[in-house]
C-alpha cells in the first residue's frame, strides 16, 4: 500500500556524484519517499531558502534566510564535495533557526572515525558509509517520525499560544477601521 503524496516524507539528497545521487534517489523512492536531488551544498541551501549574502564579516559569509515554503523532512548529503562540504552544510542547517530541526544524515566513501565523530557531535543523525544500502535507508524512518512528532508538537504549542493571545487580548485580532 503506497502512501499518498501528502503523507510522504520529503528527502533532499545532496551529492556531487551523479551515480551516487541516482543510487540514493532510487533507494529512497523504493521506500516511498518523495526525493529532490541537487549536486552541491550551495544548491541545497538555495533550495531550502538559506542563502549566503555577499556581505562578509571578518572573512566569514553571513547566511540569511528567505522565506520559502519548502517542506523537507530530512537531508542526506555526501561529506566530500567541491566548494562547500557536507559538514559545512550540516553546520549551516544546524545554525539556522528555521532549519535546525531537520534531521541531517552524512554519507561518505571514506571511513574516517574523527570525521564521523565530528559530524555526529555537530548534530548529524547518522553517518552512512558508501555505497548506501537499503538497510541504511531503513534506519531513516525513526528520525523522520521523531521529526514529524516534534513538528506536530510545535504546531500544537503555537495554536494554543495563539488561542491564549486571542482570549487575553481580543482587540489585537480585530481590524481597526478609519472613517
Amino acid at each position: 500500500m503506497a502512501m499518498t503524496v501528502e503523507a510522504q516524507f520529503h528527502v533532499l539528497a545532496v551529492d556531487d556524484s551523479l551515480i551516487d545521487r541516482m543510487l540514493i534517489e532510487r533507494l529512497l523512492k523504493t521506500s516511498s519517499f518523495h526525493v529532490t536531488t541537487v549536486d552541491s551544498a550551495t544548491k541545497a541551501l538555495k533550495f531550502l531558502g538559506l542563502v549566503e549574502d555577499e556581505l562578509r564579516t571578518f572573512g566569514n559569509p553571513v547566511a540569511s534566510e528567505i522565506h520559502q515554503d519548502v517542506d523537507v523532512n530530512l537531508i542526506i548529503t555526501d561529506y566530500c564535495m567541491p566548494g562547500m562540504t557536507g559538514y559545512d552544510l550540516l553546520r549551516k542547517i544546524k545554525e539556522s533557526k528555521s532549519l535546525k530541526d531537520i534531521p541531517v544524515v552524512i554519507m561518505s566513501s571514506e571511513n574516517v572515525p574523527s570525521r564521523i565523530n565530528r559530524c555526529l557531535e555537530e548534530g548529524a543523525e547518522e553517518f552512512f558509509l558508501k555505497p548506501v544500502k537499503q538497510a541504511d535507508v531503513n534506519k531513516l524512518k525513526p528520525h523522520l517520525m521523531k521529526s514529524r512528532a516534534k513538528e506536530e508538537q510545535d504546531q500544537l504549542f503555537n495554536n494554543k499560544r495563539k488561542d491564549m493571545e486571542e482570549i487575553h487580548c481580543p482587540n489585537k485580532t480585530r481590524l481597526k477601521c478609519s472613517s
